[in-house]
């Protein structure tokens, strides 16, 4: 009977789908358990081998938790708005939802190939309106939630409506906007309605304002830091610049501490803590003010070493800091505004990297030291940026080392106390005593007590206070793109206003172009049915507005982080029309046991999503703020990519061992026309690069031989290897085994297509452990000892391995496993039949038929795992070498519970003994138990 792995694995596909093997419920007699991949973009591309992997490692454990007897929650689904289909619509007209719904057929199609073990009647696509209902629904919720200071929490914003009423807002304890005016309750009690909606937009957890954001005018659209590569746009690599733009913006900076002190619960890889702990980047300082003798407001600082105060020799704003207009002279204005502009062209990130480049502009403007009241030339530098701290610095040259640059770049006068001291990294470093101190109240004292007296005395001049300081920013919420979650926000009197819940979700229109209008504004602009009737309850022609009853709706859509911050809980009862998910479920799955994903997400996913997560947390809505107890970060499959070398003066294109020596240029060639000998397909690569077709190929001994270089899997390195290929060549099984055997999950490794020959010959090898030619081996005769000790080591490291998530070693362990039983000719079903459940969660397809060969019914997954039992592991008995004068002559099967008294008389008896001795009684005896006997005649 032949392994026909194609039929076999077609045949259970088919089995899981129609059976729904894998359909979770909330069953109260099972303890639960979440397993859960990061939310896949279904690109055009499809996948490649790569992807993969971590969906087979989370797919490992979930099956294993069910053979376990756990519930197991394992969803799949789509995040399926985003760049990439829109800028497709841009270029054929094909509408994002058409293009979006064929590429995630093609990737069911893959999947499902690849025999996972999703509860596919739970898949959710972020782009679905029955989905983005309930992320509209948590953007009202933040919108009408303010954070309570006093009890560390989001609360309801008619919360704090009523203390406004009872006591103004001087005592209330909230996260605010700064520019926050105080006002009393009579006051309040004054205001317009459309100046009470002003006021609470600036305690709002999502809220409007003016803020810099990565502008991508070729895309039109604003970017997210991780969308820029070396500041251009990750897609399409265009131009990115700083503007100011009135945005939605959520309200993280309110969470901070919460999401640095929630880090210390979870079960994360420390490199991803690392990441998040920098992003939210808390120190300790104080706020300092500068006046600004013409100036309105003076120039607030952040310093961690306001000790160091007496140093500040110049002060520099952010470019796009808004002081930077008022401030300037007529006379530096034209120099301040070229500079300005000049940076607007240059990335937050590409500013942040950039430490060598010096460049400023002076204001002509002057600010005062709080204490010596000197005036201080205050300049702008685009090392320092708006979106950080205050998006100014005070400036000492002694203490910062691209203080001194630039100061002695633009020949900036540093104080004579400077003379002498060292300015190197390290100069401010916690020593015994402060470098610089030049006050009668700083003079001598340690680096910690310093710090604390010079807040104490800016206290007391009423220019400055101790502060935490947090790097975190408030996340920029709108996208000026097509393709993605509509607001359900719209404007009376330029406030927004929310739509009720009830009437969600207002669905995106159809517009005749996904690009901003010719005036600027978003694709939205472009829809003629985009307002909102107030009496209708609906959306409505635009020609309809009167600004009475039908109003304008937001044209801006939300990230594509939005779908991806609460999908984990949907997922738990994603058919619910009513509510996001009902109390029940929410009860019963609780948060995710175990999450895999890549760890480019580090912040650009799971510090937004640990955000909604502990807000959704603070109004009651789910019972834990933290979703995922475990996260592991799967590794890399590479690409071996190949090249073939065209001279640069002939043009020649030389064979990779002619090139030693010769000014070459290596260009990219399509893996599948290269065999595994490194051989070109050297007509497939004319074909495939008409540009090539008459060039001269120069041979080696008449084959043309690439290079090769391990690099990024990827469609654009032309080195991506098909998963539908695999599956049709080796089988699913061997792709699973496969990505698993290349090396431990976390880590990054090549890809080698020859390599999963081994493991498809290990898979054939474990069919004719079961059948021959004639069918079924498998036998009901008693195993032997070695068979069952087989086993059972072998129950006991996978056990250990799948705890660990040491998968590879698994692979190891079953092609060992195997090989001895195919040595002791083992048939018995007593090892057979649990050995099928062993490899059942690694390669589903083959050990599903092998248990309905074997004679029974129903899936394996939902079979009992194999239960280690140590005694089968016991040595019975124990080999011993038996020498003669310390050399080894014979070897001696006894018992080993056997004492040195029998041993020795055991031994003694043995007629090889007797034939040594040929009758001489031995000087000695020399007996070590389980070791060794040696005779000394």
């Amino acid at each position: 009977m032949q392994y026909d792995f194609n039929a076999i694995e077609a045949k259970w596909q088919r089995y899981w789908a129609e059976n729904e093997t894998f359909k979770a419920s909330e069953s109260k007699e099972k303890e639960k358990f979440y397993v859960l991949d990061m939310f896949p973009y279904p690109s055009g591309a499809g996948l490649h081998v790569g992807h993969p992997l971590g969906y087979i490692a989370s797919d490992i454990y979930a099956r294993y938790k069910r053979h376990k007897g756990f519930n197991v929650l394992h969803p799949q689904g789509y995040d399926s708005f985003g760049l990439p289909a829109e800028q497709y619509a841009i270029q054929t007209g094909q509408h994002p939802a058409v293009t979006t719904a064929t590429n995630i057929k093609r990737y069911r199609e893959q999947l499902d190939k690849i025999g996972f073990s999703f509860d596919w009647s739970r898949e959710v696509r972020t782009s679905d309106p029955s989905y983005y209902k309930w992320t509209q629904w948590i953007f009202i919720q933040l919108f009408n939630s303010w954070y309570d200071i006093e009890n560390d929490k989001a609360a309801p914003i008619e919360t704090l409506t009523a203390l406004f009423e009872k006591d103004g807002n001087a005592k209330v304890r909230a996260i605010s906007d700064e520019d926050t005016a105080v006002f009393s309750a009579a006051q309040w009690a004054t205001f317009s309605d459309t100046q009470k909606q002003a006021v609470l937009l600036k305690y709002r957890l999502t809220y409007l304002a003016e803020s810099e954001v990565n502008w991508c005018p070729e895309l039109g659209t604003v970017l997210a830091n991780d969308e820029i590569v070396n500041g251009v746009s990750e897609r399409g690599g265009h131009p990115v610049i700083r503007k100011k733009m009135t945005q939605w913006s959520m309200r993280i900076s309110a969470y901070a501490q919460r999401l640095l002190n929630g880090l210390n619960g979870v079960d994360w890889p420390q490199p991803l803590k690392d990441s998040q702990t920098n992003w939210i980047g808390r120190s300790e300082g104080a706020s300092v003010t500068f006046e600004v003798p013409f100036g309105d407001r003076g120039i607030e600082v952040f310093t961690t070493r306001p000790d160091t105060i007496f140093g500040v020799s110049f002060m520099t704003l952010a470019p796009e800091h808004e002081l930077v207009s008022k401030i300037t002279t007529p006379e530096q204005k034209a120099e301040v505004d070229a500079y300005v502009e000049r940076t607007a062209k240059r990335s937050e990130r590409e500013r942040m990297a950039d430490v060598k480049t010096i460049s400023g502009a002076f204001t002509g403007a002057y600010a005062l030291h709080p204490f010596t009241k000197e005036p201080i030339p205050i300049w702008i530098g685009d090392y320092v940026l708006a979106g950080y701290g205050t998006g100014a610095v005070m400036s000492v040259p002694c203490g910062d080392q691209r203080d001194y640059d630039f100061a002695k770049h633009f020949n900036i006068p540093i104080p004579n106390i400077f003379e002498g001291v060292d300015i190197s990294d390290e100069a401010f470093s916690d020593k015994e005593k402060t470098v610089i101190a030049n006050s009668d109240f700083l003079n001598g004292l340690p680096y910690k007590k310093a710090v604390k007296r010079a807040i104490f005395e800016l206290e007391q001049l009423g220019q400055g206070q101790g502060k935490v300081n947090y790097r975190l920013r408030d996340a920029v919420f709108s996208r000026q793109r097509y393709w993605g979650e509509p607001f359900p926000v719209y404007y009376v009197d330029g406030m927004p206003q929310m739509i009720a819940a009830e009437q969600l979700p207002i669905t995106l229109p159809d517009v005749e172009k996904y690009l901003p209008t010719e005036t600027g504004e978003p694709p939205l602009g472009n829809a003629t049915h985009w307002a909102w009737d107030t009496i209708k309850n609906e959306v409505v022609a635009n020609t309809a507005i009167d600004h009475k009853t039908v109003f304008p709706l937001e044209l801006n859509t939300m990230p594509g982080w939005a779908g991806s911050s609460q999908y984990f809980n949907r997922y738990m009862d994603p058919k619910n029309e009513h509510e996001i998910f009902s109390q029940e479920a929410i009860a019963y799955w609780q948060d995710v046991d175990l999450y895999i994903g890549g760890s480019e997400h580090a912040t650009g996913h799971l510090l937004y999503a640990r955000f909604w997560q502990k807000f959704m947390f603070d109004r009651g809505w789910v019972p834990k703020d933290e979703f995922a107890k475990k996260l592991i970060n799967q590794g890399m499959i590479t690409g071996t990519s190949a090249f073939v070398y065209r001279e640069g003066d002939t043009g020649r294109i030389l064979s990779k061992g002619l090139i030693a020596g010769k000014n070459v240029v290596p260009i990219h060639a399509d893996v599948a026309l290269v065999n595994s000998s490194d051989e070109l397909d050297v007509d497939g690569f004319k074909q495939w690069l008409p540009d090539y077709t008459d060039a001269e190929f120069v041979l080696e001994d008449g084959k043309y031989i690439v290079g090769r270089e391990v690099e990024k899997m990827s469609k654009s390195k032309y080195n991506v290897v098909n998963p539908d290929e695999i599956c049709e060549q080796y089988g699913a099984d061997s792709l699973r085994l496969y990505e698993m055997f290349l090396g431990p999950l976390e880590q990054s490794k090549p890809w080698n297509t020859a390599g999963i020959t081994g493991v498809h010959g290990f898979l054939k090898k474990l069919w004719k452990l079961y059948f021959d030619t004639n069918g079924s081996k498998v036998s009901n005769v008693q195993p032997s000892p070695e068979s069952l000790k087989t086993l059972h080591k072998t129950i006991k490291k996978v056990e250990d391995d799948i705890a660990n998530f040491s998968f590879n070693t698994s692979v190891s362990t079953f092609m060992i496993c195997v090989n001895e039983l195919t040595a002791q000719k083992c048939t018995s079903r007593a090892v057979l039949e649990p050995l099928a459940i062993l490899v059942s969660p690694y390669a589903p397809h083959i050990a599903e038929e092998l248990w309905e060969q074997m004679g029974n019914s129903g899936s394996i997954a939902k079979v009992a795992f194999p239960v280690f039992e140590p005694k089968h592991l016991v040595e019975s008995s124990k080999e011993y070498p038996i020498s003669f004068n310390g050399k080894m002559r014979f070897k001696m099967e006894l018992p080993a519970d056997m004492d040195k008294q029998a041993i020795e008389a055991a031994v003694m008896a043995h007629e090889k003994t007797q034939e040594q001795l040929q009758g001489r009684t031995p000087k000695k005896v020399i007996v070590v138990p389980g070791k060794i006997v040696n005779i000394v005649g």
